[in-house]
């Protein structure tokens, strides 16, 4: 298995580089992220995590900073604008929804800026992830049956996602569960059909025909091929480490794997007795693919 990163490769057939020329060409537009999943040639679901890998930001978090940047441009320049029709130049439906964005952008307002004639950088800085990374790859894809999960799940995107380790939290004191096949838990995520939103299940794998526990839910898993990744952790916090394997995996190796996304479920697996403060302990992401 292959645990060396690869270098990114920013070409015209690559998804992601094709959905951020349209989204820069036409940025002043009201682009959506269908629209924009479309250009790539990707589901909504899987545009919005691979584009927020690779770039640092959702798409339309994206957008937004690169029309205020636009905007910020043309109000340090020399020609006279005025805010209303500056506002609706850059895709805003009114002035004061622009005033009150350039506002948290730049921490004035667009009057006071272009008095100071301010030269801002037009994109958003991207954060380096510094975290240690210790990800290898089965080198072929890897078929799996199908499997019930039961357990937790909520629909989370952009604004709430950070909310998904209080489902874990939640589930942990209820582990066994009744039915539940080995100590191995599933995070189980799949699209919402529209706008990059996704569900998230927090969950254990239950026998054929056990009834679903009280006050949870389950989630039936077709059998289904996949990329498989696993992560050894260097222990201490977990969410960082897992957030720099989000970033490589779908901001990296999916995009250039060669293989097109499966329409099913994509996994996280925790082992049997899974302790992320250990070092040296694992959790593998199972991402489906046509092969």
């Amino acid at each position: 298995m292959d645990d060396a990163p690869c270098p990114p490769l920013l070409t015209a057939d690559d998804p992601l580089e094709r959905a951020m020329s349209h989204l820069e060409t036409h940025a002043a537009e009201a682009l959506s992220v269908d629209e924009l999943a479309d250009v790539a040639g990707l589901s909504a679901y899987h545009f919005v995590r691979q584009f927020s890998a690779r770039f640092g930001q959702s798409p339309m978090a994206f957008a937004r900073a690169r029309r205020l940047g636009l905007a910020a441009r043309r109000l340090g320049g020399e020609a006279p604008v005025s805010l209303v029709n500056l506002a609706f130049d850059v895709g805003f439906e009114s002035q004061e929804g622009f005033t009150r964005a350039f506002k948290r952008a730049f921490g004035v307002s667009p009057g006071r800026y272009r008095r100071r004639a301010a030269n801002p950088t037009e994109k958003p800085a991207m954060s380096d992830v510094t975290t240690p990374l210790r990800l290898s790859q089965e080198p072929k894809p890897r078929r799996e049956a199908g499997f019930r999960v039961a357990g937790l799940s909520g629909v989370f995107g952009e604004t709430n996602k950070a909310g998904i380790p209080k489902l874990w939290q939640k589930l942990a004191p209820r582990l066994p569960l009744p039915g539940q096949v080995s100590h191995r838990t599933f995070g189980v995520c799949w699209g919402d059909g529209h706008g990059g939103d996704f569900h998230y299940l927090a969950g254990a794998l239950l026998q054929p025909g056990a009834p679903i526990p009280e006050g949870l839910e389950a989630k039936d898993v077709p059998p289904q091929t996949y990329l498989v990744f696993r992560q050894s952790l260097e222990g201490g916090e977990l969410h960082p480490q897992m957030q720099a394997a989000t970033k490589e995996i779908w901001g990296e190796r999916l995009p250039r794997s060669g293989y097109k996304l499966g329409r099913g479920p994509d996994l996280e697996v925790y082992p049997d007795h899974f302790e992320p403060g250990v070092p040296d302990s694992w959790v593998e992401w199972w991402i489906p693919v046509e092969a």
